[in-house]
């Protein structure tokens, strides 16, 4: 991560003076995913149902297909979150419905110094208490392209950005070329009067800043439909309009100097005061004409409310966080500067004063109530009005629906209702539809029909991969089971759990059972989990022997801090005629798990992972085995095979591969007994699907 923190150190150091423009799309399918954030009196309304919601689009009742509580295990530490390895992975997380995206925009021209430095620590203290596993976080500055942000899961680039003095609003020592060009063609009285070259400034660095995040807003409504986070650190906008003065001749404003005599000013160069012209090129009185005239007309306010239209388009909220606290003066965060040169020494009326800063506060509050997100001005509490929301963020809604609304282009209002009373409900606001000219062009070329051998390897592989689609939900325990048949000619069963969310820091227990299908109970098993565990792995051994036929795994679990009723959770198992095995069980290895072995039941890994496949087996010789791609293409990607005893007598066959070499995305291993028929008369195949995740 140092390439990506010297760039991000370099972007705000260093003002660009264009941006590229993102490619734009639109929602393009007819299923639409809401994230809803409920709370009563302040606080996150956890025990909802799906009942208690109703979903309205276009002001049409919608029919809630998907129905998720998602809470976010928060306070992780940094080591825990695995970071994306390189800048595709980072991107490709953004296409996850699961973790959370987090822009921190940094508002260079409207932070002073002090300001800067004073929001250090409370940032870094918010991104560490709200960003959990999955998340990202990127930074933006005005003058950054959207095409530079580079996501990431850890604070500690971020943390290296904010330990500089990133704040210009107050600075005289490294000030922008345009700025210092604009003091040369509007000096200080009596050229020129006072305040002309301070609007003109103002004016071009809100703008500069508005620009950022416009196509900050388009950038994120095209890489993902879910909530999207922009913490906005700022002191605020005046959000100018147009000041019919500004563009007169500029005879009527400047007399202009005397020849030979140029006015004082500071070299760009190094923030010198000089009191002779600047170098050739610094200077160009026909930019700052074109400046002046341009900056004249702009209406920030009307473009203010576009930019929260098109938030609420896009899904993203804005959070804006005021570094100075309580302000109760606009002229009190002046710096003294230096009377007759800095930028900032032009006094301003008291009324003038009271309503620029009423004027910037309310910028702030505007934009965070458009878009339904919070703003955290006029308080000096500011770590405590971080704190909380990031416990709103905690904990929220998705609510999944196949919208009834036509493929028109248009944007389509959404309308989420809680009801239960008293709880107030923060909720995606619409979408924008493609239309039917875009979906065509966006719809894939169907694929050449398949016969024979190829469409059965096709049909195979599709049903392998099938089960990762449950993993856009997450449950409080997941769970993998497996069959297979021991030398003695009994039937072997193994179960495989992973337990999520903060009441297993302790600890905890679970009961894993073994249920026939007229309901009767063939095997128990009870597992004590360490503080610190997130999964465990259990033989369960029946009473009686297992005919082949379907079975259900269930897993009661609770961990140790958990006041609530168990969690249950269960797979259905076929247990198939002898000696053939039935599912795979997953062991992995990596910087998460702290390089040792440890089971898995959630088929996503990062590609710091090493994998390993078992499959219970009664063969001596070790299968074959090789890795596909999800249309079934084989890889070239070495994998290694072995047979594996355990101490209770089972026999594994097992498959190892390195995942750093793969991409995010689908996978099967493949393992193969070759030249030994089953009893169906085909040779012995088991495909074992993952998913690469960021």
């Amino acid at each position: 991560m140092a390439k990506l923190t010297c760039g991000l150190l370099l972007a705000l150091t260093v003002v660009a003076a264009g941006q590229d423009r993102p490619a734009q799309f639109r929602t393009s399918a007819s299923f639409i995913r809401v994230d809803v954030f409920p709370t009563a009196k302040g606080v996150p309304v956890v025990d909802l149902k799906q009942e208690d919601f109703e979903v309205l689009e276009d002001k049409v009742p919608q029919k809630i297909a998907s129905f998720e509580h998602v809470l976010v295990q928060t306070h992780l530490p940094e080591e825990a979150r695995r970071e994306p390895a390189t800048l595709a992975e980072s991107r490709a997380g953004l296409a996850t419905t699961r973790g959370r995206v987090y822009i921190l925009f940094l508002d260079v021209y409207h932070v002073e110094g002090t300001g800067s430095q004073k929001i250090r620590q409370p940032l870094i203290d918010l991104l560490d208490n709200a960003l959990g596993d999955g998340d990202l976080l990127a930074v933006m500055a005005p003058g950054m392209s959207v095409r530079d942000l580079t996501f990431v899961a850890k604070t500690r680039s971020v943390a290296a950005v904010l330990d500089q003095v990133w704040g210009r609003r107050d600075r005289i020592d490294e000030r922008d070329p345009e700025d210092a060009n604009t003091k040369q063609c509007y000096p200080l009285p009596p050229v020129c009067p006072a305040g002309l070259a301070d609007e003109i400034i103002d004016r071009r660095r809100e703008t500069k800043t508005l620009d950022a995040l416009r196509d900050l807003v388009e950038y994120l409504r095209d890489v993902r439909e879910e909530r999207k986070a922009v913490l906005t650190v700022t002191d605020g906008w005046r959000l100018f309009e147009a000041n019919p003065r500004l563009p007169l001749p500029v005879g009527v404003y400047c007399g202009g100097p005397s020849a030979g005599t140029p006015p004082l000013g500071i070299d760009p160069r190094n923030g010198r005061i000089v009191s002779s012209a600047p170098p050739t090129g610094a200077f160009s009185e026909s930019q700052c004409e074109i400046d002046r005239m341009r900056l004249a007309t702009i209406d920030d306010y009307q473009r203010m409310r576009d930019i929260g239209e098109e938030a609420n388009r896009a899904n993203v909220s804005f959070y804006p966080i005021d570094p100075r606290g309580l302000v109760a003066s606009e002229q009190a965060m002046q710096p003294p500067g230096i009377a007759g040169v800095d930028m900032h020494t032009t006094p301003i009326s008291p009324r003038a004063d009271v309503t620029q800063t009423e004027a910037r506060l309310r910028s702030l509050r505007t934009l965070a109530l458009d878009t339904d997100g919070t703003a955290i001005v006029s308080t000096n509490d500011i770590p405590g009005a971080m704190r909380r929301v990031a416990a709103d963020l905690s904990s929220y809604y998705l609510l999944g629906y196949a919208s009834t609304g036509k493929p028109d282009g248009k944007f389509h209002a959404i309308t989420v209702r809680v009801k239960r009373p008293g709880v107030d409900v923060r909720a995606r606001r619409g979408y924008l539809a493609a239309t039917p000219t875009e979906l065509a062009a966006a719809a894939p070329p169907a694929p050449p029909p398949l016969a024979g051998a190829a469409a059965a390897e096709a049909s195979a592989v599709t049903a392998a991969l099938a089960p990762l689609a449950a993993y856009t939900r997450d449950v409080p325990v997941r769970v993998q089971a497996a069959a297979g048949w021991n030398t003695d000619g009994t039937a072997g069963i193994w179960v495989v759990a992973d337990v999520l969310g903060e009441d297993w820091r302790g600890g905890g227990q679970a009961d894993a059972m073994l249920v026939a299908s007229d309901g009767q109970t063939l095997a128990t098993s009870r597992i004590r989990i360490a503080a610190g565990d997130r999964s465990f792995r259990a033989r369960l051994v029946p009473s009686a022997p297992v005919a082949p036929g379907d079975y259900t795994v269930a897993v009661r679990s609770r961990g140790a801090a958990d006041a609530a009723s168990p969690s249950t959770e269960s797979v259905r198992l076929h247990v198939a005629a002898s000696p053939e095995p039935t599912g795979v069980l997953f062991v992995h290895r990596g910087p998460a798990t702290g390089n040792k072995d440890a089971p898995a039941a959630d088929a996503r890994f990062r590609r710091t992972d090493q994998l390993r496949v078992e499959v219970p087996t009664v063969d001596g010789t070790p299968w074959s085995a090789r890795v596909l791609d999800r249309n079934g293409q084989a890889l070239s990607v070495p994998v290694t095979v072995a047979v594996k005893d355990d101490a209770d007598g089972a026999r594994w066959q097992t498959a190892q591969v390195s995942l750093a070499p793969l991409a995010v995305g689908d996978y099967v291993i493949e393992l193969t007994r070759p030249q030994v028929p089953s009893a169906s008369g085909e040779t012995t195949r088991t495909l074992a699907a993952f998913r690469i995740v960021p």
